[in-house]
C-alpha cells in the first residue's frame, strides 16, 4: 500500500509590482495554517516516509512551517519540475519515487495538484471527492492510497481518496 499526499502550498503574500511569483512568500495566515496542517498530519500518523517540494519560496516555507510538527525531519528534496506544473509532470515525479517510500508528501502549485488528485481518485467518499473537485484551497491536501508495489504503478484511476482536509475545515470540525 502506498499513500500520497498532495499538498498545495500555504497562503502567499500577494505578487509585488515588479516582483516574482517565485519569490513570493507566505503571509501570516499561510504560516499558521501550514503548521495546522502539520499538526494534523503528526497527530494522524500520516508523517510522510518522503517530501518532494517544488523550489518556489512559498512552497519551501510552508514545507518548513509544517514540518515543525514532526519529531524527525523525513528528507525534503526540491525538485525544479513542480514549480507551476501540470498534472502529467506531477506524476512524472512521484513515479521515480524509491520503492522504499511508503508515504510520499508532494507539496506544490495549483491547478496541476487538483487536477492530479482527480485525474488519480477512482473510490472514496462521494461528498468529498465533490469537494475536492470544487475547490483545492491553500493549505489543503488530499490523501489517496494505492494498492500497488511500487510508485511506478501508480496510474490514473488506480487510487482511492482517503483525507481531503483544509485548515478552514479544521477550524469547523476542531479535530
Amino acid at each position: 500500500m502506498r499513500f500520497l499526499l498532495l499538498m498545495r502550498h500555504a497562503k502567499a503574500d500577494p505578487l509585488a509590482p515588479g516582483g516574482s511569483d517565485f519569490d513570493r512568500v507566505l503571509a501570516p495566515r499561510g504560516r499558521s495554517d501550514a503548521k495546522t496542517m502539520g499538526t494534523y498530519l503528526a497527530r494522524h500518523r500520516l508523517v510522510p516516509d518522503c517530501v518532494v517540494v517544488s523550489p518556489a519560496a512559498r512552497t519551501r516555507e510552508t514545507w518548513t512551517q509544517t514540518s515543525t510538527a514532526f519529531g524527525q525531519m523525513p528528507p525534503a528534496s526540491f525538485e525544479d519540475r513542480l514549480y507551476d506544473a501540470a498534472a502529467p509532470a506531477v506524476l512524472d515525479v512521484i513515479k521515480q519515487t524509491a520503492d522504499s517510500v511508503g508515504t510520499l508528501l508532494v507539496i506544490g502549485h495549483n491547478p496541476g495538484l487538483q487536477e492530479l488528485a482527480a485525474m488519480l481518485i477512482a473510490s472514496g467518499d462521494v461528498e468529498t471527492r465533490e469537494r475536492l473537485s470544487r475547490e483545492f484551497p491553500t493549505s489543503a491536501m488530499a490523501t489517496i492510497s494505492f494498492a500497488v508495489e511500487n510508485w511506478n504503478a501508480v496510474h490514473a484511476r488506480g487510487g482511492r481518496l482517503e483525507h481531503f482536509i483544509t485548515p478552514k475545515w479544521l477550524r469547523a470540525t476542531s479535530d
